[in-house]
């Protein structure tokens, strides 16, 4: 069976998340892509535009010294332009570490990443750890 196009370009943009290679994730996305991040730590918001993406991304890797890593459980698509993940983070920050269930939820237009809406297993753990 041959994965859907809107899976195969997410599971393209966690490799590339994985590798820190943010000149493919950039390719992967809209040049106006949100990431709404919940919670209200330093991280939480809506970030607007591929380059706010990009460092928020970066952000992760450097508030965690390039500790997080994230494994990729599932990929579920719609067939309408729409892609749930489920995956574990892991990584430390300072003294916290964390490893916590998250999703995302992804519009996809045009064959691009146009829309993230992140969620967590654990909100206030999430504040915690990046607050």
């Amino acid at each position: 069976m041959s994965e859907h196009p809107d899976a195969a370009l997410i599971r393209r943009g966690y490799e590339a998340f994985g590798k820190g290679d943010m000149e493919t994730l950039g390719s992967l996305m809209t040049a106006d892509v949100i990431h709404h991040v919940p919670g209200s730590n330093p991280l939480s918001g809506h970030h607007k535009g591929r380059e706010a993406v990009l460092d928020l991304y970066r952000r992760f890797g450097t508030e965690t010294n390039g500790t997080l890593q994230v494994d990729l459980h599932t990929v579920l698509v719609d067939g309408r332009g729409h892609c749930m993940t489920f995956h574990t983070a892991r990584g430390d920050r300072g003294d916290h570490g964390i490893e916590i269930q998250e999703g995302l939820f992804f519009t996809i237009v045009g064959g691009k990443i146009s829309d993230i809406d992140q969620c967590t297993q654990d909100i206030d753990e999430e504040d915690r750890f990046w607050g």
